[in-house]
C-alpha cells in the first residue's frame, strides 16, 4: 500500500487545515521529494517554518517505526503533512521541531547516534524507553510528553486520518469522508 499526495491532503483536511479546492496548490510548492522549489524571484520558501532537513528525517524515521511495514511513500507523506500543518501554525511547527530535536538528543545520549541513523528496532526501543507509547501527551509537559504529543500522536493521526491508513484498520469511510455512492448501496456487514 502506498501513501499518496491524496492521503496527505485528506489528513490535512481532517486536521482542520483548509485545503478545499486548492488542496493540490497547497502541496504543489515542493518538487515531489518534499523539497521546496522556491518562488519565481529565486527566493527559497520555508513553508515548514523552524523545521529543517534533520528534523524531517527524524520524523520520517519515527513514522517508519510507528507505521505498518507494508506502507510505502512514508517519507513524502510525512513531509507533506507536516509542511501543511506548519504552514499556518508556527507555534505548532516550533513544537514539532523541538520534539524532533529532543528525540535526536535522546538517541545520541542513549545510543550514540541520531535517531534517524538507528536501526528500526533500536528506534522502537528508544521510543519505548522514553515511554512515548504510554505517557499522557501534553504540548506543555515534559520533553517526553511533548515527543508523544508532537511526534507520536501527530504521525499516527496523520496516518489514520488518511484514506490508506483508514483502510488498514477497516475504516473505509472515516468521519467526514463521503465514500461515494457504493457505501450507501451496501447493507451493514454481518
Amino acid at each position: 500500500m502506498e501513501l499518496s499526495r491524496r492521503d496527505a491532503i485528506a489528513a490535512l483536511s481532517a486536521a482542520g487545515v483548509a485545503v478545499g479546492g486548492g488542496g493540490a496548490v497547497l502541496l504543489a510548492d515542493d518538487d515531489g521529494n518534499g523539497a521546496s522549489t522556491g518562488t519565481d524571484d529565486g527566493d527559497t520558501q520555508t513553508p515548514s517554518g523552524p523545521l529543517d532537513e534533520a528534523q524531517f528525517e527524524t520524523l520520517t524515521a519515527a513514522a517508519e517505526v510507528l507505521y505498518p511495514e507494508e506502507l510505502s511513500g512514508v517519507d513524502e507523506f510525512v513531509r507533506r503533512f507536516v509542511r501543511g500543518r506548519a504552514r499556518d501554525r508556527p507555534d505548532h511547527a516550533a513544537g514539532i521541531a523541538d520534539a524532533a530535536a529532543y528525540l535526536d538528543e535522546y538517541a545520541r545520549a542513549w545510543f550514540d547516534a541520531e535517531f534517524a541513523a538507528l536501526p528500526p528496532q533500536t528506534r522502537d526501543q528508544a521510543l519505548r524507553r522514553m515511554n512515548a507509547d504510554t505517557l499522557e501527551p501534553d504540548p506543555e509537559g515534559s520533553d517526553e510528553q511533548r515527543v508523544r504529543y508532537f511526534v507520536v500522536n501527530e504521525l499516527l493521526f496523520a496516518l489514520y486520518a488518511s484514506p490508506t491508513g483508514g483502510e488498514l484498520v477497516g475504516i473505509e469511510n472515516p468521519q467526514g469522508h463521503p465514500g461515494g455512492i457504493q457505501s450507501y448501496r451496501r447493507g451493514p456487514d454481518a
